[in-house]
């Protein structure tokens, strides 16, 4: 058994597992899990580069993750960076800092890893009690990933719509106009145009979501007190609730997701298009696979990461 250090530096947050990973038994062990509101890809969808003030943050985070492995007993590491440093034309600067902090290279992993290992991570539990084919939806800060598989990986498609970069593009009143929200569609709709020319969409027997948004979605619908990971993963939620959900934290005033007592400050200005992006998810896959449920969990591409150390 070794202890490993995942982390995940996406658009919007940088988080870290820490766990006892046995590759041959197939088990993970989690330690700690920790997630901080970095907001890497503050800007990046319009000016191409990571801001300064974003890059520190990130940065401090970054150092504050390498202390706590140290009091750990981190054995290996693996640092990977998904669409915000993709995009950056100074993504130098971010590889520079981390490898200093830390003393690994980040990799700025291409989609399609990225896909693959958020696979990984939401399936390992789930496959071994059948429901294949799956279809993994992982919806981020700067992109979402559709990922079609049952023991392993079939097709995947990254595309350039996540809640950071619509909202960014799109959503900017308070609560957003209709005129707002049917931009940000168009864009969904396209985005997934472009998967389904990849990713069959057919016949899929199990969705399951992943991320922030379709968690923070799983917890409005059972409205919970607090922010609880036992009670969300694995969730299976009937179609119709899931889009209920979906539709309320849409149409919410920042206020008024920032009043709910699960939902992190860092995600209150952003969840509305996270919302948007997985009704339309489940939109689609309703009418392609005749899906009647969806499910949420909180395993995820940092779980994909540690399995992938050792």
């Amino acid at each position: 058994m070794t202890r490993v250090a995942a982390i995940d530096c996406g658009t919007n947050s940088l988080r870290m597992l820490v766990a006892d990973v046995d590759r041959g038994a197939g088990t993970l062990v989690d330690v700690e899990r920790q997630m901080e509101i970095v907001r890497l890809g503050q800007g990046i969808d319009r000016t191409g580069r990571i801001a300064p003030a974003a890059l520190e943050r990130t940065l401090k985070v970054t150092a504050d993750y390498a202390v706590r492995c140290r009091e750990l007993g981190v054995e290996a590491m693996r640092f990977v960076a998904t669409s915000a440093s993709r995009d950056a034309e100074n993504r130098d600067e971010f590889v520079v800092g981390v490898r200093e902090l830390l003393g690994v290279e980040p990799e700025v992993v291409p989609g399609l890893e990225e896909a693959q290992l958020a696979f990984a991570g939401a399936t390992f539990e789930l496959a071994a009690a059948g429901g294949g084919p799956f279809l993994v939806v992982d919806i981020g800060g700067g992109s979402t990933e559709l990922v079609r598989g049952d023991d392993s990986v079939e097709s995947a498609l990254s595309v350039d719509i996540g809640c950071v970069r619509l909202t960014e593009r799109h959503l900017h009143s308070d609560p957003p106009t209709q005129v707002e929200v049917a931009a940000a569609r168009a864009d969904i709709e396209a985005g997934l145009d472009r998967i389904a020319e990849v990713v069959a969409l057919q016949g899929i027997r199990t969705v399951v979501g992943v991320a922030g948004s379709v968690t923070n979605v799983t917890a409005t619908a059972l409205e919970l007190t607090e922010y609880d990971p036992a009670r969300i993963h694995r969730t299976e939620l009937a179609v119709d609730v899931a889009r209920l959900a979906c539709d309320e934290l849409l149409a919410m005033s920042r206020a008024q997701r920032a009043a709910l007592p699960f939902m992190h400050p860092g995600r209150v200005d952003v969840i509305g298009a996270g919302a948007l992006i997985w009704r339309m998810v489940i939109d689609r896959m309703v009418a392609e696979s005749g899906i009647a449920s969806v499910v949420a969990s909180e395993r995820d591409i940092l779980d994909g990461i540690a399995f992938s150390i050792t």
